[in-house]
């Protein structure tokens, strides 16, 4: 009786921690499509920017900011996070910008770094041209060719042949909404919530 009762207080423990991660997720795909009503400019210029918690100008940014910004909203300042991480950790993330120590206005705006990062703490998931392998609240980063690379977030919100779950992403246009998960090659697939 009494291992009885262990197992089932260990199944509600286990259900009740499932609804919190699927709650979270939900909240931060939500959160992410708020980014969508800003006016935003793509510009990958360098800016020196406020540590902890800054940002380039509001009215601009590039791929990387949706997702930072999404985080930001849910009270993760991926700058801080990644910055911490690369000081301790500077060999493990690419050599792409020969720097010979971490930079806290940049780092966390690369798309390289934030796979690292998330390869490191957060879950990584399938890569798969299987739409339904992609559900809200996951990054999505992809190869546009070359060494030239991007990253989204899926959203609660789905395909006009309701086969896929749609994308939020800065590819030139401003943060917008797209069908697109499939558009490009995918090279990272995460989940990430901070502990």
């Amino acid at each position: 009786m009494r291992l009885q009762l262990l197992l089932i207080l260990l199944n509600l423990v286990i259900f009740f921690h499932a609804q919190g991660q699927d709650i979270f997720f939900k909240r931060l795909a939500d959160s992410c499509i708020t980014l969508t009503k800003d006016n935003v400019e793509y510009d990958p210029a360098y800016f020196s920017i406020d540590y902890p918690n800054g940002d380039v100008p509001s009215n601009k940014g590039v791929c990387t900011d949706v997702i930072i910004r999404t985080y930001r909203k849910m009270g993760t300042d991926l700058q801080k996070e990644v910055h911490e991480d690369m000081k301790v950790n500077f060999s493990v993330y690419p050599n792409n910008w020969n720097l010979k120590k971490p930079d806290k206005n940049i780092d966390h705006r690369r798309v390289p770094n934030l796979m690292t990062f998330f390869s490191r703490h957060g879950e990584i998931k399938t890569l798969s041209s299987n739409p339904e392998d992609y559900i809200p609240g996951d990054i999505v980063c992809w190869n546009l060719g070359g060494s030239l690379t991007h990253i989204g977030m899926v959203i609660n919100k789905k395909s006009a042949d309701e086969k896929r779950y749609l994308i939020v992403h800065n590819i030139g246009a401003g943060q917008v909404i797209e069908d697109c998960l499939l558009n490009f090659k995918i090279i990272g697939h995460y989940r990430y919530k901070k502990q």
